[in-house]
């Protein structure tokens, strides 16, 4: 079996992270889903401490991966980041967004995300 990828932890302390027993809780998923998620890049975990963590923003209230994240991970691999990338440029305050770019995919400013996900790749 391959191993679990993670990213180093590039999130500041207070973005809410959850370890993944709880992300499979919450996708009402058994944890061997949630790490196969993890190994096709539909979700990114960090390493705190030696536990991996998903970040909580990742997960709607309806117990789903917020729509458009896969697809927008996607796009940003394509264009070449890697995980670590990947979790600066979500959780980075964007002016002309407003917010971050997982807020706006939170907020279904989707398609915006990923035209800007894509435009990083020129």
């Amino acid at each position: 079996m391959s191993s679990i990828p993670a990213a180093t932890d590039v999130l500041d302390a207070s973005v809410d992270v959850l370890p993944l027993p709880d992300v499979a809780e919450r996708l009402n998923q058994p944890i061997t889903r949630v790490h196969q998620a993890l190994r096709d890049r539909h979700l990114i975990a960090i390493r705190r401490k030696g536990v991996l963590l998903v970040p909580a923003a990742f997960l709607n209230d309806e117990g789903e991966v917020v729509k458009g994240l896969i697809g927008t991970i996607t796009v940003l691999h394509d264009s070449g980041f890697g995980p670590d990338e990947m979790l600066r440029w979500l959780f980075t305050e964007d002016e002309t967004l407003p917010g971050t770019p997982i807020d706006a995919l939170r907020g279904d400013r989707g398609r915006e995300v990923k035209r800007r996900a894509q435009a990083l790749a020129f």
